[in-house]
């Protein structure tokens, strides 16, 4: 993401993506690195279907371009 922005869990529901931004607070020595998944697709269950799809030769994607949401 841009330096200086922060990732937002919005940005993330009912996709297969993680956003990711690192911060170096103060130009310090430490590095704070933030990052937002959607747990429903990118968790698990998600990576379980798309760990099925490759073994059985699908497209990697399939079943995962429209997750269940709750309204």
């Amino acid at each position: 993401m841009p330096a200086g922005s922060h990732p937002e869990t919005r940005s993330v529901k009912g996709n297969n993506t993680c956003r990711i931004a690192v911060h170096r607070p103060s130009n310090g020595n430490t590095v704070v690195v933030l990052s937002v998944i959607d747990n429903l697709v990118k968790g698990a269950s998600g990576q379980a279907i798309q760990n099925l799809n490759l073994m059985f030769g699908f497209d990697e994607h399939m079943g995962l371009n429209a997750p269940a949401l709750m309204p």
